[in-house]
């Protein structure tokens, strides 16, 4: 095993490239070529050409100076993914400002955590609940709504920016350089507390344009590259492929939700994508429910394990067999085709991080003709650190480092990052960035392993965040912190890493119960009874209710159930500092965890 891998760089971008100098030398390069894609009404998509993409970028720009925004000043932007979010992302950094993106589900709580550590000059919401939000806030920034039925964020801005000259706006953009803050990203820290993460063009642009100039990377700008985008924009894995896709040369069909997932696939066709591993899940699940039968499910079975077997002799590099042929072809026939043709019939690799994949699930996709990407990295990391190249996918792993970044072991095992791509810092508190820091590397809190052909595996996490299966990190100690306590409640424990989404472990004080119960005019319940009384439920819902009020709905608890005792630390299931030991929990409730799963 080896203890640091890299991937030698390709491409240095000068001191003067950002995001605006590199859209605008793309649009002047290749002024035809379509870059942005959205669907009206009906299944027809709009494509954008990057002379037009860039043209509506320069006249937004205007008229958010016109609207006084200032260099360095923070934009907010809160939307669905869609055309209009990338052109106003890009307006934000070609008038000299700083991005600051928000999840379109963030609560009140967090909106108002980010205003108050940024403090947002002007604010965009698409809904008009978000605009109302944000419209109270204390000290409230200037806000546009995106969606307006009349004078909407984009006609508002169209028109104001009439009054700026071509000179003018030029001027804001002149001072800023590569190593500037382009965007600030908000994620929870280990307080569940939101640190920004303060990302520079250069974490961006050199990042993108590295892994398109890869021998191997590149293989997804081949052809007439088209990627699907349909994950929230404010996640930066969403914004990297959203530059990928400017510097590989891609049409990016850009997909307000995973609702019309199938509908856009059918319809878009791209060659490419990105997901979470829970969408490839519940794909494939859905595939394999529509076998409703013992007939239709022994062939789906057969050609499943074909599918595997076929990516088998891919990774070893064998050929098939004639055998072999035959029988793939069936399957072919039979279901595979089927199954290709519901991911658009063109698609050809999907680059998936957040949370950990089956291996199972990616040699079925590599069967299938579809090379999962598997990768990781963090918000610290403008995305991607390391990701398995196309031509040698390894599953169980997360490939090899980007061009031009390091991972490095750790003696405790922590994963430690270096790159372009590592972030300036946590905006406005240097302490946490020196703790994160350890002479230029990231300290990332996971644990993993090399191998020798240096590939990464993640193999644990140091930090307590939860990463669900559809990416969404959570830090359980906000919600357990809110519920905690409650008088009837001794102990909460969050779970919901690599699963469909949050849920809990609640444990009753004992001792206070039956104090609860007479206060409320309630008969003597021994434990059991009063798990299953519906006045405790619904006391205990109320309070998850009130958690769940703190967050947004991806990171909300969607069921819990009541422990059949209390923790104790005679049982490892607290230290001597009655903290919460999660592993021994999990291990000794791993029957109540699947019950949650399960019914589900």
């Amino acid at each position: 095993m080896r203890t640091e891998t890299h991937t030698p760089a390709i491409v240095t971008i000068d001191d003067t490239t950002t995001l605006a100098t590199f859209l605008a030398e793309r649009a002047a390069e290749f002024p035809d070529r379509a870059y942005s894609a959205f669907k009206g009404d009906g299944d027809a998509w709009t494509e954008v050409s990057l002379q037009d993409f860039h043209a509506q970028v320069v006249t937004l720009a205007k008229g958010l100076v016109a609207q006084g925004v200032a260099p360095g000043a923070r934009v907010g932007l809160q939307a669905s993914t869609r055309h209009e979010w990338a052109a106003l992302d890009f307006a934000i950094q070609t008038a000299g400002a700083v991005t600051v993106p928000i999840y379109p589900t963030a609560s009140a709580a967090q909106v108002a955590g980010i205003h108050r550590d940024a403090t947002l000059a002007l604010a965009i919401g698409e809904t008009d609940e978000q605009v109302r939000v944000l419209s109270e806030l204390d000290d409230a920034p200037q806000v546009l709504h995106l969606d307006a039925a009349e004078r909407g964020a984009i006609d508002v801005l169209t028109s104001a920016g009439a009054s700026v000259s071509d000179a003018d706006l030029a001027s804001r953009g002149a001072d800023v350089r590569a190593d500037d803050i382009a965007t600030i990203v908000y994620t929870s820290g280990t307080t569940g507390e939101p640190r920004g993460v303060a990302l520079t063009h250069r974490n961006f642009v050199e990042h993108a344009l590295n892994a398109s100039a890869h021998p191997d990377f590149g293989t997804l700008a081949h052809g007439e590259p088209r990627i699907l985008l349909f994950l929230p924009l404010a996640h930066v894995l969403a914004r990297h492929i959203q530059i990928l896709g400017l510097a590989c040369g891609a049409v990016v069909g850009f997909a307000p939700s995973t609702k019309t997932l199938a509908e856009d696939l059918r319809t878009f066709r791209p060659t490419w994508m990105m997901a979470v591993p829970r969408v490839l899940e519940t794909f494939y699940n859905v595939v394999e429910q529509r076998a409703d039968s013992k007939i239709k499910h022994r062939l789906f079975s057969f050609a499943t394990g074909m599918s595997r077997r076929t990516s088998d002799l891919r990774l070893a590099g064998e050929p098939p067999t004639s055998w072999h042929a035959i029988k793939a072809r069936a399957a072919d026939l039979l279901i595979l085709d089927k199954v290709r043709e519901a991911l658009g019939g063109n698609l050809r690799y999907v680059v998936c991080g957040g949370s950990r994949l089956d291996p199972e699930l990616a040699r079925f996709y590599l069967g299938l003709g579809v090379t999962v990407m598997e990768g990781y990295g963090a918000t610290e990391t403008a995305a991607p650190l390391t990701c398995n190249p196309p031509s040698q996918p390894r599953p169980g792993t997360v490939g090899i480092p980007y061009p031009g970044c390091s991972a490095r072991i750790a003696e405790d095992g922590e994963v430690l990052a270096k790159g372009p791509n590592v972030f300036a810092g946590y905006y406005g508190r240097p302490e946490d960035t020196a703790a994160v820091m350890d002479d230029g590397w990231y300290r990332t809190g996971d644990l993993g392993a090399i191998d020798e052909d240096g590939y990464l595996a993640i193999t644990g996490r140091k930090k307590e965040i939860l990463i669900t299966a559809g990416g969404k990190n959570v830090q359980p100690a906000t919600l357990e912190d809110a519920i905690r306590p409650d008088a009837l409640v001794q102990e909460v424990v969050v779970v919901g890493d690599d699963k469909p989404f949050i849920g809990a472990l609640i444990a009753l004080d004992e001792a206070m119960l039956p104090a609860w119960l007479q206060a409320r005019g309630l008969p003597s319940l021994t434990l059991p009874e009063a798990i299953r009384h519906p006045d405790v439920r619904a006391h205990l819902q109320a309070a998850v209710d009130r958690a769940n009020a703190l967050v947004s709905r991806a990171e909300s608890i969607r069921e819990w159930r009541v422990l059949p005792h209390e923790l104790t630390e005679q049982a490892g299931e607290l230290s001597a500092a009655l903290k919460v030991r999660r592993r021994v929990v999990a291990e000794h409730f791993k029957d109540v965890i699947a019950d949650i799963y399960q019914r589900r």
